[in-house]
């Protein structure tokens, strides 16, 4: 009994291991934004965690931005991209057992909402 109690002990801890190590903001995330003009924007970020900071960068038809003020706490995160010369504020949540980003954009006023999956590119 003992040692059925202690083996699925053991592959619960490594399942939750493995959960972890997957679970995280690390990696490509692509999506679509619906802008309030009506019109569809593509969103494509790499995000890189250290600790609780965020940093990495959004591409664009345009190039590469850097993220800046990027944190994370648990679940949570928070950073700023430049968008035409504008700070962009975006804040969000992942959702691990989703695989997927729900993020807040606030674009000079205007609050706008995006989900983005991992992407395999």
């Amino acid at each position: 009994m003992k040692k059925k109690i202690f083996t699925s002990t053991a592959l619960l801890c490594c399942f939750m291991v493995c959960f972890a190590l997957v679970a995280d903001l690390n990696g490509k995330w692509t999506g679509t934004l619906h802008a309030p003009d009506g019109n569809d924007y593509p969103l494509n970020y790499t995000f890189k965690v250290d600790g609780d900071k965020l940093t990495g960068t959004g591409e664009s038809p345009q190039g590469s931005t850097p993220i800046t003020d990027g944190k994370v706490s648990g679940t949570d995160y928070s950073f700023t991209i430049d968008v035409g010369g504008v700070a962009v504020k975006n804040s969000g949540k992942l959702y691990p057992e989703a695989d997927s980003l729900g993020m807040d954009i606030d674009y000079n006023g205007y609050k706008m909402h995006a989900t983005l999956k991992r992407s395999d590119k």
